[in-house]
């Protein structure tokens, strides 16, 4: 790969290795926020711990946006932020955690990269709507057959999949597709850090208001809450957030779109290996052959959509995650903002998984 031709618009040329070394970062480190979620519920409420840590990721990345020199955000930009901290944070990233309970790490993973087929679906059917090609329709199709076969009854060696955890990420997954719709009618700041700063604390006191009405409090005793846990969110908000956003945000001035996209595809599978290795979760030949559908479904709907668009407009989605998107990352509803500011054209039939 040659890095001159790596470079995203406007961006000057970054050293192949740089590049190699930013998506091996977000290759693992997003793969793996999957399981440091299902390591921090272990001994903390699900949406306190989630609220913990994207709050505690919003002010640290507010502080530096402000210290960089970001104006004050206006009273419209906090009304924006509120409704995608709800759509990506709160629905989002809360109900990954939530389902965590009830199924696996891996199967979470799976199940959430449906987000493109819904963001495709929803951009059709909204007033303003395109028919999608024949390509993205095959893709719609493809996916949503794997999403089938991955929660059918006894699916692979005869483990039935939890139905309400697996309704939960899926609707967590279509929140996300509605929230990166919304992204881009939004009023944001202009600096994306900013704006994701805003929507991780707006999502961290949602879920902290979740878990209140909830009974979470009532649930939780410091005295209780187990070491691993404790180092599993410091992990989340460090390397899960800043560390994983920071060489996401750099990559999108870097490298290639469609490069950077590939973090779409190897995540589930980083989070399926870990959570078989780490903790024995459970692998069977359904979820290898659901998640292998629904992964050439999404491939399906992107380059279909880069053929009929062109490869400028291969911009992944970004949501922090802690918010990235998120899931687990707050990352998520970044992405249109971050093309805003790199003056990146939009293509809503592209857009990728959403990251933990």
């Amino acid at each position: 790969m040659r890095a001159e031709r790596a470079a995203g618009p406007g961006a000057a040329a970054a050293p192949a290795a740089q590049i190699a070394l930013a998506l091996v970062t977000i290759y693992i480190l997003w793969g793996s926020t999957y399981l440091a979620m299902r390591l921090a519920i272990a001994t903390i409420p699900p949406f306190m711990m989630a609220a913990t840590r994207h709050f505690t990721a919003g002010v640290l990345l507010y502080a530096f946006a402000r210290l960089r020199g970001a104006p004050r955000p206006q009273p419209a930009h906090w009304g924006s932020a509120a409704v995608i901290g709800a759509l990506l944070l709160l629905l989002g990233n809360g109900g990954v955690v939530w389902a965590e309970q009830r199924v696996s790490s891996g199967m979470a993973a799976l199940l959430i990269c449906s987000e493109p087929m819904w963001i495709v679906l929803f951009a059709w059917l909204r007033r303003d709507g395109r028919r999608p090609s024949p390509g993205v329709i095959a893709g719609l199709l493809l996916g949503f057959a794997g999403l089938v076969l991955l929660v059918r009854p006894g699916q692979g060696g005869g483990m039935a999949v939890d139905r309400l955890g697996a309704a939960a990420v899926l609707i967590a997954s279509i929140s996300w597709a509605a929230g990166s719709l919304y992204v881009q009618r939004a009023s944001l700041p202009r600096s994306p850090l900013l704006g994701t700063a805003m929507q991780m604390l707006c999502g961290g006191v949602l879920l902290f208001a979740a878990g209140a009405l909830s009974g979470e409090p009532a649930r939780f005793a410091l005295s209780r809450v187990s070491a691993g846990s404790a180092l599993a969110v410091i992990y989340l908000v460090v390397f899960g957030s800043l560390i994983g956003f920071t060489a996401y945000t750099w990559l999108l001035r870097s490298a290639s779109p469609v490069l950077v996209s590939t973090y779409a595809y190897v995540n589930p599978v980083v989070a399926v290996l870990l959570g078989c290795l780490l903790v024995h979760e459970p692998l069977t030949s359904g979820m290898v052959l659901g998640a292998a559908i629904i992964l050439g479904g999404v491939a399906l709907i992107t380059t279909a959509s880069a053929r009929a668009s062109g490869p400028a407009v291969v911009a992944p989605l970004v949501e922090i995650d802690t918010t990235l998107r998120r899931v687990g990352s707050p990352l998520v509803e970044t992405d249109t903002t971050l093309r805003r500011e790199l003056e990146l054209p939009i293509e809503i039939g592209v857009e990728t998984c959403a990251s933990p």
